[in-house]
């Protein structure tokens, strides 16, 4: 494996891994390093730098929908173009250009299922080229971006003296 492929295999799943320590493990110098990851910043491989939290165990309350989206593009205008009109809402936290049988996945976030609603009433359906919306509310998240979110089952079975 080539070390920026190394690197962000790493940095993927340890977003705050030390330089020092992501040198070592990649067996290159610390300097070498953080050449790559400026020029993978500066190429727009490396995007930005997240943290994944558990809203779940948080006294906030948020609501996380999943739209499936059919569209017909226009003329000179083709899926990037309305992409870019889904994206450009603040409450999109994801959108994706999909196969089969609808065209995007739009993950979006908001307080209540009626924001979720009026998003989808009054931004994402009057879009010209959108023909049609499917929601799917997130009920709860067991593993997301790799990371196992619940806790892990106990075993309840009832412990048997020979």
């Amino acid at each position: 494996m080539k070390m920026n492929e190394q690197i962000l295999s790493i940095m993927e799943t340890n977003g705050r891994i030390s330089l020092e320590e992501l040198a070592e493990r990649v067996g290159e110098p610390q300097e070498k390093v953080a050449a790559a990851i400026d020029e993978m910043e500066k190429d727009n491989v490396i995007c930005g730098y997240h943290t994944l939290i558990n809203w779940d165990k948080t006294e906030e309350e948020k609501v996380i929908a999943l739209i499936e989206v059919k569209v017909t593009p226009q003329r000179e205008m083709g899926f990037d173009t309305i992409a870019q009109r889904i994206y450009q809402y603040p409450e999109v936290r994801a959108c994706y250009l999909m196969s089969g049988g609808f065209d995007f996945t739009v993950i979006i976030e908001a307080k209540t299922m009626r924001a979720v609603a009026m998003f989808v009433a009054e931004k994402l359906a009057p879009i010209d080229s959108v023909i049609s919306t499917a929601t799917h509310f997130i009920l709860k998240k067991y593993k997301d971006h790799g990371t196992v979110l619940c806790d892990e089952p106990r075993d309840e079975r009832m412990m048997v003296n020979p």
